[in-house]
């Protein structure tokens, strides 16, 4: 019989033998993040945090997730129990914080939230004037829990800006420099955004070697994603092609992403394909398979054209994410007006986000020039978005940039033609027709004329039957499950030990 240790500042139970002479190859990961879904979502961050540590548990190994605990549907409607309760200090505001965990581990990995009272008790994830210091007090309080454990993790792998500055506090805050020999992973989900703080807030973090100032500096400033790159032994990204381009186009990092360009490597992000699946979606009335795809998909449509107002005999293009510029949001409502003027009104368009409010307004302006041919859901929904890509034709991704995109992928899940510009993540699994085997439409600018003339081969491409079916049949055939991916990140993993 086994016998087992429960370690302190845990609730789960692991096997004593984990680091003796048996010298089992399991290894014990702890992810950190801003999003988890289904707990708290604003984009494919999310999506990853809630995929990943649960393919690599069903690999055999022990992956965790750490988040703040936002005031969402999640947390009030699931049991909890206190692991943990700590006190530390961000600069001169001392403060108390309580660690949680889900107690059934409904998700397939075990949850852990955080929670510091004024600070982490918010209805959204992003979006408030103090993020710096909220974000800066979650990732003070998760290392200093971790400080606290009896034994240590194989791995800590930290996600984006928000958790970027735990590997510097790990390895060079005196509070916490016995946490230095734990290796850490850095995934960078968007180079967009990077945390950018004054000087003045450095006295936020734990007391640390002054002579490590540099590895929290960049033109200035303190950075945590630069922060991160500089002190995490290794740096991933969400795909290949992106890690390229973030040498020549990462918003001011170029030279760094060039400098550390050894310890970097690009994992294409898998989707969940027990939550993205048109056999088995909840979030749709009528499943199909890749037998009936054009029976089910038909039935979609036609539920989503009559929400909607919407001709169910012409082709439905969609888009689904946050209307702001990455996305080139902003010049969709020019390619629906452009393309209903020079290709005709062939076509119905769809449009379900929010971000922009001057983006949104024009959306919402279009609404009167529909001839039940243009329709918009301002806001999210994710039982909505489901049946979009259940019941749409194509999926208009025009963004300027896409560090991976998931999007597409499930589209592609669903039947659904993706067209998106050639960039990023969309380059490295979108395929176009044009070419041998291909199954999507791409174009290379987000400019209004090379969507427009995307659309236009798109609404030629849907009245040839017999082609569009073979591509719908192409891209549910194809492979985008983490099963694919997951291996990449135990042998990076692994790497590290």
């Amino acid at each position: 019989m086994k016998n087992y240790l429960l370690f302190f500042g845990e609730s789960n139970i692991l096997p004593i033998f984990r680091h003796n002479s048996f010298n089992f190859k399991f290894m014990e990961i702890i992810h950190v993040s801003a999003e988890c879904y289904p707990i708290a979502k604003a984009g494919g961050l999310g999506d990853v945090v809630g995929a990943l540590p649960k393919y690599l548990n069903e690999a055999g190994h022990i992956a965790k997730v750490v988040m703040p605990m936002y005031r969402t549907k999640f947390l009030t409607n699931n049991e909890w129990e206190v692991v943990h309760k700590g006190a530390t200090n961000m600069g001169d505001y001392f403060f108390d914080y309580t660690v949680i965990k889900e107690q059934t581990n409904k998700l397939g990995f075990d949850l852990y939230l955080i929670d510091i009272y004024g600070l982490l008790d918010r209805d959204k994830v992003y979006g408030y004037d103090d993020d710096s210091s909220r974000f800066t007090a979650f990732q003070i309080a998760f290392v200093d829990w971790l400080s606290a454990w009896m034994h240590r993790p194989d791995v800590v792998h930290v996600h984006d800006h928000h958790t970027g500055l735990i590997p510097f506090m790990m390895k060079y805050c005196y509070r916490y420099n016995h946490l230095a020999s734990i290796p850490t992973v850095f995934t960078i989900h968007n180079a967009q955004y990077q945390g950018w703080m004054g000087w003045n807030n450095s006295v936020w973090l734990p007391p640390y070697d002054t002579w490590k100032t540099g590895m929290l500096d960049w033109q200035d400033m303190i950075n945590p994603l630069a922060s991160a790159v500089k002190c995490a032994d290794k740096v991933t990204t969400v795909s290949w092609s992106y890690l390229d381009e973030l040498r020549y186009m990462s918003n001011g990092l170029e030279a760094l992403f060039e400098y550390e360009k050894g310890k970097c490597s690009g994992i294409l992000n898998g989707i969940d394909a027990k939550v993205w699946d048109p056999a088995a979606d909840t979030y749709i009335k009528d499943d199909y398979t890749i037998e009936t795809v054009q029976a089910g998909k038909l039935k979609n449509k036609i539920n989503l054209c009559d929400q909607f107002g919407l001709d169910v005999n012409k082709p439905l293009f969609v888009f689904i994410g946050r209307l702001v510029g990455e996305k080139a949001a902003d010049i969709l409502p020019r390619v629906i007006g452009d393309s209903f003027y020079y290709v005709g009104r062939k076509m119905n368009f769809l449009i379900l986000g929010s971000g922009d409010p001057s983006v949104e307004a024009e959306l919402n302006g279009l609404m009167p020039i529909s001839q039940n041919d243009y329709s918009s859901y301002i806001g999210y929904n994710e039982a909505l978005s489901h049946l979009m890509y259940a019941g749409a034709d194509f999926l208009l991704m025009p963004s300027r940039v896409e560090p991976c995109g998931l999007n597409q992928m499930y589209a592609m899940r669903y039947g659904t033609m993706p067209l998106v510009r050639n960039t990023g993540g969309l380059r490295d699994t979108v395929k176009d027709i044009g070419t041998a085997n291909g199954y999507g439409l791409v174009f290379e600018h987000a400019e209004v004329g090379d969507v427009c003339h995307a659309i236009w081969r798109a609404v030629n491409l849907y009245q040839n039957k017999e082609q569009f079916a073979s591509c719908r049949e192409r891209m549910m055939n194809l492979d985008f499950s983490w099963e694919k991916s997951i291996q990449q990140y135990i042998t990076l993993y692994q790497s590290l030990k």
